[in-house]
Formats: structure tokens, C-alpha cells, sequence
């Protein structure tokens, strides 16, 4: 039971940062509750495969899993609110970006620029390089996971705005 509250909550969680994303971008007011649907749909699938008692996927293959999963469902509801899936799946997306990752890089790279110790200086920009990658990666597959089904899908997708 615990477990389940914890995939709800992270649901939960991302369901308002996917309402606060697509609130920048502008979109229909009905796509709003679609955002947060797709938004939590995603962020569980990730948490799911992340924290598995069985198997514990890596960040990497998790958010790809994610994203397909959000580029899936925003096809599907895209008919419903008749609007693009894009409204739906980028601002989906972005709570799911690493940005610890991120902060991790640029933090390796200025430490690397401040230090003159060879070995400080190795350290750090192995510590640059492995969450850049990670970061870089990541995103890579978020990108990917979210348009394939699109392109999949490409009769649906495209024909949502058309009446």
C-alpha cells in the first residue's frame, strides 16, 4: 500500500508541475486537465520503473519508457480536446527533465576552470562528463519516446485539428 502512495503522490506532484508547464505555452483551456492526466500518467510510469522491488531500471531507459507512454496517451486525448498531441506532450515532458544532472555539468565544468590541481582538475571533469552524458542522454530519449509515437500514429495525430 505504501508503494502505491508513493507512484500517487508522485503522480500528484507531477500532474501540477504539468498544469504550471503548459501554462506558459498557452494552450486551450480544456487541454489543461489533459496536461495534468498525461503529465502524471508519465512521471508514475517513471517512478514505476525506477523503483521496481523487481527489476530497477536506469534513469535513461525509464524516462524512454515514460515518454512513450506520455507520446502514446497525448495521441489518444489529442481527438478528444482537438488540439495538436505537442500541447500535450512537451509540457508533459518537462518535469521530467534531470536537472540535478544539468547543475551537476555546468557545476564539473566551472570547478574544472577554478582548479590547477591535475587531479582535482581529472576529477571534475569526470564528474562534468558522466552527468552531461546522463543529462544529454536522457533528454535524447525523452525527445524520442514522445515523437515516435507521433510519427507512429501519424493518421491520428495529424488529423485531430482537421474537422
Amino acid at each position: 500500500m505504501t508503494y502505491l502512495l508513493l507512484v500517487l503522490e508522485d503522480a500528484f506532484y507531477a500532474a501540477l508541475a504539468g498544469i504550471g508547464f503548459a501554462s506558459i505555452s498557452n494552450p486551450p483551456k480544456n487541454a489543461y486537465k489533459y496536461c495534468a492526466f498525461i503529465s502524471a500518467v508519465g512521471h508514475a510510469v517513471r517512478y514505476v520503473f525506477m523503483h521496481n522491488n523487481y527489476h530497477e531500471f536506469g534513469l535513461i531507459f525509464s524516462s524512454f519508457v515514460a515518454a512513450l507512454a506520455i507520446g502514446f496517451v497525448s495521441v489518444g486525448m489529442a481527438s478528444k480536446a482537438k488540439c495538436p498531441p505537442e500541447t500535450f506532450s512537451f509540457p508533459s515532458l518537462l518535469p521530467m527533465i534531470p536537472g540535478m544532472y544539468a547543475y551537476r555539468t555546468v557545476e564539473g565544468l566551472v570547478m574544472c576552470l577554478f582548479t590547477e590541481d591535475e587531479q582535482l582538475f581529472n576529477h571534475y571533469l569526470y564528474l562534468c562528463t558522466s552527468n552531461g552524458l546522463t543529462c544529454a542522454f536522457d533528454i535524447l530519449g525523452m525527445v524520442l519516446g514522445t515523437i515516435v509515437p507521433i510519427f507512429i500514429l501519424n493518421k491520428i495525430s495529424f488529423r485531430v485539428t482537421r474537422s
